[in-house]
């Protein structure tokens, strides 16, 4: 993995003691796929960004400067580049030192493994609600990591996760969309669950309903498939007992229009 940090401005060398994302989780992140060495959706997700530390109010590092030190670290790669924004060092307690320069931090990564299908579970984790937070990739991920554990030791690719009134929300690293009745629905993410650009994405493309939808709703659709901006659009082969076809016309369309839009996924598309 190659690593670059800073300090507002500053490269630094290492995350300081008392910074408030590694003491509290005060941070937001963003995870984006990189395609020989460009990042074709840089600006959805600095949009994304920029509204996350808008609602926190976080101080945002200079977007031209992140390009920058993004487009010298890729070099010309394919793969996954995280960056990660914390508001920076501070005095001990919960109260946010206005005062403090971001830390922020580039890191390099490989493409996940081919998966063409998902075989998922029902997570018995459920997502708590805070309005606040809803919709921003935040990285308090307890709640995600401790649905990941059910996901392998059910030997699965995903879990999908239910609010605590029963909504269905998301897969732990995912959103979801279900077509059920001749329409795609996805649900809504008023209380809790994360805005994902891909789904922001989709969400252009079909004449989806965000809507509300219980487990039942989702195991009688016919045809599942969860989206990130790393993995693209997946479908979703089995759901605990309940099967699908391993392709279905309406998702094979959206793989070949996400294609069109992204470089990335052209080589995903052709191999499945």
């Amino acid at each position: 993995m190659t690593v670059r940090m800073f300090m507002g401005d500053a490269r630094v060398d290492a995350i300081a003691p008392d910074d408030r994302g590694l003491a509290y989780g005060e941070s937001l992140f963003e995870t984006m796929r990189i395609h020989r060495g460009d990042i074709p959706w840089w600006d959805a997700h600095m949009a994304r960004l920029t509204h996350g530390t808008q609602r926190l109010a976080m101080p945002l590092p200079d977007a031209t400067r992140m390009y920058a030190e993004a487009m010298a670290l890729l070099d010309g790669a394919d793969g996954v580049l995280k960056l990660q924004l914390t508001r920076g060092g501070g005095v001990r307690g919960y109260a946010a030192n206005s005062d403090a320069a971001p830390f922020w931090m580039l890191s390099m990564h490989p493409l996940p493994n081919r998966i063409d299908s998902l075989d998922t579970i029902w997570c018995e984790i459920t997502l708590a609600s805070q309005p606040r937070l809803a919709g921003l990739k935040h990285g308090n991920r307890l709640e995600q990591i401790l649905a990941a554990n059910e996901v392998r030791a059910a030997n699965a690719d995903e879990g999908l996760m239910c609010d605590g009134a029963g909504r269905v929300i998301a897969a732990t690293s995912a959103n979801f969309f279900a077509l059920i009745d001749g329409h795609w629905q996805t649900p809504v993410l008023d209380a809790c669950g994360v805005a994902g650009v891909m789904r922001e994405w989709v969400l252009a493309q079909v004449d989806a309903h965000v809507t509300s939808l219980k487990p039942s709703d989702v195991e009688c659709a016919d045809a599942v498939f969860l989206c990130n901006a790393v993995r693209g659009i997946l479908p979703v082969q089995r759901l605990g007992a309940r099967a699908w076809p391993r392709t279905h016309p309406e998702i094979r369309a959206l793989q070949a229009a996400l294609a069109q839009s992204h470089p990335g996924f052209e080589p995903l598309l052709e191999a499945s």
